[in-house]
């Protein structure tokens, strides 16, 4: 009963974010088909940011009036929603319409919102139900949440990008002097997507599956045995608290990309670090409280609204790789930091001027895009994609170590913490969108008819 409890326990929290992550994996073929192409990624942040109206209003409500929403009827709702969402995009995905005389993904857009709006808001919810369990079962809880990020990767890789190639295309179209049409050619080469090894339709479907693996899991975990009866107004301190510990061992695509870090809770091993009580004068506290919020407005903001222009050029195998695998490394990271905890400041202020570094770099190339630097040459592809893996590993793996010393001070350390990454993720979100839809900072161009200096 007990190896049941903890496979049921995976799989509910492998449902908490699955439905991101798996569409920002999946971005570098929607990019080559929705009418939004490399604007994509911003109106996704930015959505995402607009769904933390979810946990919001959870939290407001349990605030002024505790116990009126029924925790599991919460979680039933959301979680159906998620089935629901998830199984319409595979179908609806490609679908546009025309608004102000414009074609857009409107069905793709919509259905990305609900889904936001079941992942941020699972984060309210999905933890403080899983402490009425016993406490063996939490930290398979937070496996399942890695594994969240992991698996949709792992898919995609199994999926390929649908390697692009050049095609010297013809145009024939007429020319009129007078009273003598002459027909004329046109040649210039454009890109052809070979198809994936499978379609988006069968991506979503598994990431339907997986959802639907959620619910099953949560509802034969609500037969399972309580350690105690929690009223609303009860478990709503500490779900706020327990939150903001959810977001500091996970990242927030959340925005919050890639969520689901491991928790160290061993008191015999590396975690017994976590047990520690430090006190940091109010300086130390507020220099880590603005690499908080300057980290996350860059990982759930600035850098994933430009990360399509900062790979493209380089091709579209780049760009699936860039995703994929730093999808790969925010939990890989949470696994370094679960066995190698840290307090170190210096060290938090090194590895955010790293990730602060590579992050650097990745925009000078979106700037620079259609025609970064290194285009023709494979140094380019290696170099950008390592950029992209060693900002989202460092900077998830500095977050984790904020956690672990706001942990040690107080409750309302971690309260701030929360309040700090969203108010980053939003200002970060609401910086670029605009640069990258209205301004038109950022070029796009087809990787093989663009015309760059050698």
């Amino acid at each position: 009963m007990a190896l049941l409890t903890h496979i049921l326990a995976c799989a509910f929290g492998m449902g908490s974010w699955v439905a991101i992550n798996g569409l920002w994996v999946e971005l570098p073929l929607l990019v080559t088909v929705l009418p939004e192409q490399w604007d994509l990624p911003s109106y996704i942040t930015i959505i995402i940011q607009m769904a933390n109206v979810g946990p919001l209003f959870v939290t407001l409500l349990n605030r002024f009036r505790p116990g009126l929403l029924k925790e599991e009827a919460v979680i039933y709702t959301i979680v159906s929603m998620g089935v629901i969402a998830c199984l319409l995009l595979a179908f609806l995905w490609s679908h546009t319409s025309l608004i102000a005389g414009t074609s857009h993904s409107t069905p793709f857009l919509i259905l990305t919102f609900f889904l936001s709006l079941v992942d941020c808001t699972s984060s309210v919810t999905f933890l403080p139900f899983m402490m009425q369990l016993q406490p063996q079962y939490t930290n398979t809880f937070f496996i399942g949440e890695g594994l969240s990020g992991l698996i949709p990767s792992l898919i995609a890789l199994g999926q390929g990008s649908g390697i692009s190639s050049c095609t010297n295309v013809s145009y024939k179209f007429n020319i009129t002097t007078g009273n003598e049409t002459v027909e004329h050619t046109d040649f210039h080469m454009e890109s052809r997507y070979l198809p994936p090894n499978f379609s988006t339709l069968i991506f979503f479907l598994l990431m339907t599956a997986m959802m639907l693996t959620c619910l099953l899991a949560f509802f034969f975990l609500t037969r399972q045995p309580k350690v105690w009866d929690l009223s609303q107004q009860h478990l709503f301190p500490s779900s706020i608290v327990l939150n903001s510990f959810d977001q500091i061992l996970d990242e927030g695509a959340d925005s919050h990309l890639s969520r689901g870090c491991p928790c160290p809770k061993d008191p015999k091993g590396p975690g017994d670090i976590l047990t520690q009580k430090i006190s940091y004068s109010l300086t130390q506290l507020t220099l880590i409280y603005l690499l908080v919020a300057w980290v996350s407005a860059l990982t759930n903001g600035v850098l994933p609204s430009v990360q399509s222009y900062s790979c493209l050029p380089y091709g579209h195998t780049t760009y699936h790789l860039a995703t994929t695998l730093s999808s790969m490394a925010n939990p890989l990271a949470c696994i370094v930091a679960m066995f190698l905890p840290s307090r170190s400041l210096t060290l938090m202020v090194i590895l955010t001027m790293a990730g602060t570094g590579f992050g650097a770099y990745n925009m000078a190339i979106a700037v620079m895009s259609p025609c970064p630097l290194l285009q023709q040459s494979q140094w380019g592809d290696v170099i950008i994609v390592l950029s992209w893996v060693l900002f989202t590993g460092t900077l998830s793996y500095m977050k984790v170590m904020a956690g672990v010393i706001l942990r040690s001070c107080s409750h309302s350390a971690l309260v701030w913490y929360g309040a700090l990454e969203q108010l980053g993720s939003l200002l970060g979100a609401l910086l670029m969108f605009p640069l990258v839809n209205v301004y038109g900072l950022f070029q796009s161009a087809d990787y093989c008819s663009q015309q760059c200096p050698a």
